[in-house]
């Protein structure tokens, strides 16, 4: 037989994946799991992208993107995430996921060692180890509101130490980080010359406090790829636009990658997302007050079970309750919910081996169907 390379090894079967077939089985299961908006695309974005459609964009678009698009990205990074750039700073790419990847590919080699606090989004670890890096977990405690402690990440630090992830909002805690621990890691970064990779997915979602951009501070220009999308913010998921905003010389390399991949996302969209950047403030604020209300109605109902208890999240649209009291491991948790509750949620060692003790229940879902979905919790629990 074949033998396959070895890094089909890195990559396991998604828990994730096996739960959706489940849900496609079983319309009676109310799912808490989903990591997208339940929201559809704005309508002048749709509008939009018929528009153009009826236009004929339908070839390649450059590598690095439309420069319609880059430039609006580029105006809004300067305006709203106080960062100095301009349109030659940006990469368009097909989703986040490809950023993300982008980044990895001229930032590593083979041996070079990437902290990856967890519990975090579940494709960071996969995609450095799949470049044959190694990845560095760092646990990310509650009782820190699962904010980065950079002492602890000095512990960890080697000669082989390239570059540190984070991911903010959190997904899956829903944690956003203060500007204090914003500016201890620019130092941390700045003094030890690695890269800091900054996932901002979820950026708009913010309902307490306020999101900082890490490559807004004095002095790193140089040390910061951040990555972002059109998917949570926007509801665009199926449009597969996202973008990296990092130096010149950086998108440059990543421009020239971008050849081997996915060569460019789809141009039609790209002109959407212009128009989602320029016309949509008012209906993302619309989707945010509905996320807000649903997450101030499900923490307080969870805080009310026996031996559940949750943090309130403050970004993003994830709840990640402490369910270490139930004496059950986070997939047994998970199980039992699914079997005798029918509510499908992801357990927390999907998002690294610190989510332990933990579960991800997402409030992407109708507010009534949540409640229904905590009324069935609360049930079987009790």
């Amino acid at each position: 037989m074949y033998n396959l390379s070895r890094r089909t090894e890195v990559i396991g079967p998604s828990k994730i994946e096996h739960s959706l077939k489940i849900l496609e089985q079983n319309p009676e299961i109310i799912s808490l799991g989903a990591g997208e908006p339940d929201f559809s695309a704005p309508p002048n974005v749709i509008k939009a992208a018929k528009k153009y459609l009826d236009r004929g964009l339908t070839h390649y678009a450059p590598l690095q993107g439309k420069i319609e698009l880059r430039e609006a990205i580029a105006k809004k990074m300067k305006k709203e995430n106080k960062m100095n750039v301009n349109a030659d700073d940006v990469i368009v790419t097909c989703g986040s996921k490809e950023a993300l990847l982008l980044a990895f590919l001229v930032s590593i080699d083979a041996g070079d060692e990437v902290i990856i606090p967890n519990p975090t989004y579940l494709a960071y670890a996969p995609m450095v180890q799949m470049l044959d890096g190694i990845s560095v977990p760092i646990q990310l405690r509650e009782e820190n509101n699962f904010e980065l402690i950079v002492d602890d990440v000095k512990d960890f630090l080697t000669n082989k130490t390239k570059m540190l992830v984070i991911c903010n909002p959190s997904n899956p805690t829903g944690a956003i980080y203060s500007k204090k621990t914003l500016e201890e890691i620019a130092d941390f970064a700045i003094e030890n010359n690695i890269m800091v990779l900054v996932d901002e997915a979820y950026e708009k979602l913010v309902y307490e406090g306020k999101h900082v951009s890490l490559a807004s501070l004095n002095g790193l220009e140089d040390h910061v790829i951040t990555t972002q999308t059109f998917s949570k913010t926007f509801a665009m998921t199926g449009f597969r636009v996202g973008y990296a905003v990092a130096p010149e010389n950086v998108i440059k390399e990543m421009k020239e990658f971008k050849m081997t991949t996915t060569l460019a996302a789809p141009t039609v969209f790209q002109m959407a997302a212009v128009d989602a950047l320029k016309n949509s403030g008012k209906y993302v604020k619309k989707m945010k007050k509905e996320y807000n209300r649903r997450r101030k109605m499900l923490t307080k109902r969870l805080n009310e079970i026996p031996k559940i208890s949750c943090a309130k999240p403050k970004g993003a649209f994830y709840a990640f309750p402490n369910i270490s009291e139930l004496k059950m491991s986070s997939e047994k948790t998970a199980d039992f919910l699914l079997k005798k509750a029918k509510v499908m949620t992801i357990p927390g060692n999907e998002f690294g081996n610190y989510g332990e003790g933990f579960i991800r229940l997402s409030y992407a879902t109708e507010y009534k169907k949540i409640e229904k979905a905590m009324d069935r919790i609360e049930k079987v629990i009790k």
